[in-house]
């Protein structure tokens, strides 16, 4: 259910988290995707399809200031910390899925069901509130995916002094 909490001088103000889960239990036992952004730039990433026998993926990045800056203001033109989750679907054999930010010094954390598509929001109690929340979700879903394949596409290791100057290296280690 909805925690929200807002203090001008707390001292949550200058900090920064956003962590983003959705799964379910069905014939291939959990499936779930997680991430989570930390405020000194780490990203993890688990991903665990039971599918075709695949395991557990899980991944860890360190992204910049600047990547940090674009989630933050994707959050805030998203406008979900202004949302409440009371009138949402709970989670149920669909699937769950739940979001938690802490950011200028708002700190919400939503549940619902899975939502596979915009279609499933036609008709709920808050249909305003569910699409900021969906619509939030796939911009999240899209700039998490292009980072991590991004990044594990790369090989770093590969780079001389002839082609990197070395400060970028530290920025994209993996934890």
């Amino acid at each position: 259910m909805a925690e929200q909490a807002k203090d001008e001088k707390s001292p949550q103000q200058g900090k920064f988290y956003l962590r983003y889960y959705v799964g379910h239990h069905g014939k291939f036992g959990h499936e779930f995707l997680e991430f989570e952004f930390l405020e000194d730039g780490l990203l993890r990433y688990a991903n665990n399809s039971r599918y075709k026998g695949h395991d557990l993926l899980k991944k860890s990045v360190y992204v910049t200031d600047a990547v940090l800056d674009e989630l933050k203001r994707m959050i805030d033109d998203s406008e979900v910390l202004n949302e409440d989750d009371k009138l949402w679907p709970e989670p149920d054999e669909v699937g769950r899925q739940e979001i938690e930010i802490l950011h200028n010094g708002h700190h919400i954390s939503f549940v619902t069901t899975k939502i596979g598509s915009i279609i499933d929001i036609e008709g709920q109690e808050d249909a305003g509130g569910l699409k900021c929340f969906y619509y939030l979700v796939q911009d999240l879903k899209c700039l998490v995916f292009s980072l991590i394949s991004l990044h594990f596409k790369v090989n770093f290791h590969s780079f001389t002094k002839s082609n990197c100057c070395g400060t970028h290296k530290k920025q994209f280690d993996i934890a």
